[in-house]
């Protein structure tokens, strides 16, 4: 979906998240309507996960992603008004943000901007899994708690608290608590990758969508890119390091 256009003279705005009510008198000073369906911009008021839940319930539509204030401390230049006087001014800068899709030898498919999880249904047993990439086979065998795979937007998250890492480029592979000592692999953005589950039950489940589908030894599912995008806005000011270490250290 095509990013904002700035030349309009009202947007037509959806706000979701946590203590809207703080959000709401700020933007009565700009040209907004705010709306519930048909949005021309989404602004999601939180942490990540206001923003993943935002993209889920607006796929495509243009999304920018605030920091709730009761919960995030703010550096000086990133106040909630400096951001919303930013945005409709047309000056923060446009990440286009990719999806990945999960299909399932069902039919069945859970897409995400951040991560597709395997993982073991039962807390006393890991699974064992076999995985190719474009059709090469990238393990033969992992025997572990889960298998993460992320995207460059994800990497700071789950995939950082496996590998301690995080990446810029393509798809990060990593294998959670895995008996081999598997850490990840990072391969190319067109790559498809294919995932034998050879022992279950394991539950498929991606970003913080409630939904989850469980697979059966024997199952496989593909997971890749698709070919949705979203244009998020400000993605720069969300990841603020100089607001993380303040969220860090508690200051409010």
């Amino acid at each position: 979906m095509a990013g904002l256009k700035f030349n309009k003279k009202q947007f037509k705005v959806k706000i979701v998240g946590r203590n809207l009510d703080d959000l709401r008198p700020l933007l009565r000073m700009f040209p907004v309507e705010l709306v519930e369906s048909e949005p021309d911009l989404v602004i999601s008021y939180g942490g990540d996960g206001s923003l993943l839940g935002a993209e889920r319930d607006y796929p495509g539509v243009p999304k920018c992603p605030i920091r709730d204030m009761r919960q995030n401390p703010k550096c000086p230049r990133h106040s909630d008004m400096t951001t919303l006087e930013k945005l409709f001014a047309g000056e923060l800068s446009e990440t286009q943000l990719v999806k990945m899709v999960a299909t399932t030898n069902d039919g069945n498919t859970l897409k995400g901007i951040n991560d597709i999880v395997l993982s073991r249904k039962l807390i006393a047993s890991a699974i064992r899994y076999r995985i190719w990439a474009n059709g090469e086979l990238l393990r033969s065998q992992v025997v572990a708690d889960s298998l993460v795979v992320s995207t460059p937007f994800g990497s700071t998250g789950y995939f950082q608290s496996i590998t301690h890492g995080n990446f810029q480029v393509g798809l990060g592979v990593a294998f959670n608590n895995a008996m081999d000592l598997y850490s990840h692999v990072i391969i190319p953005d067109n790559s498809q990758l294919t995932v034998e589950l050879l022992r279950g039950p394991a539950v498929l489940v991606a970003d913080n969508d409630p939904q989850s589908f469980e697979l059966g030894t024997g199952s496989r599912l593909k997971i890749g890119i698709s070919d949705e995008r979203t244009s998020v806005y400000g993605l720069d000011v969300f990841r603020c390091m100089d607001c993380y270490d303040l969220r860090k250290k508690g200051i409010n």
